[in-house]
């Protein structure tokens, strides 16, 4: 009655297959391969007072990465959130390109924002007794770009708010 017809698959034969499989099995190899990075160091390293619009204050945040390992990273944009007395303050990205060198530093600045609520929350708290001097920090950000990906950090300590 009806003849079966074969006809071909979509998509890879079995030798296809498994130089796929191998090649696969190869770049995981290499991956595992990896010697271990050691994380960056980055530290807050200043922050000067920009001009804002309205009731906004804009600050420059600089922070210093360090990169203990044997290879540069790349990076291709910076993303930070700044905390003081333990609440959220200040918000920042920036689309800076740049490496850090092998064994070597390098100073990435990030222009960040305040919010009106976050600047009032600060003045009240400053109200109580505080002072614009030591005022502890929490500095969270991430790196982005290169070839491992985003790299994520966080620094604390105090500082002094120029200015303000």
């Amino acid at each position: 009655m009806g003849t079966i017809m074969h006809l071909p698959s979509p998509g890879f034969s079995s030798p296809r297959r498994a130089a796929l499989a191998g090649l696969l099995a190869v770049a995981l190899a290499g991956c595992a391969s990896l010697p271990g990075r050691d994380p960056l160091n980055v530290q807050v390293a200043g922050i000067e007072p920009l001009e804002g619009q309205g009731l906004e204050m804009r600050m420059a945040v600089k922070l210093r990465v360090q990169n203990p390992n044997d290879s540069a990273v790349d990076y291709d944009g910076a993303a930070l959130e700044l905390e003081l007395n333990g609440k959220r303050f200040a918000t920042g990205v920036s689309n800076e390109r740049g490496s850090v060198p092998r064994f070597g530093e390098t100073v990435l600045t990030v222009p960040v924002s305040v919010s009106a609520l976050s600047a009032i929350r600060q003045a009240l708290g400053l109200a109580n007794g505080s002072s614009l001097d030591n005022i502890p920090y929490v500095v969270r950000g991430k790196l982005s770009g290169g070839m491992f990906g985003t790299t994520r950090f966080s620094d604390t300590g105090s500082l002094s708010l120029p200015g303000y």
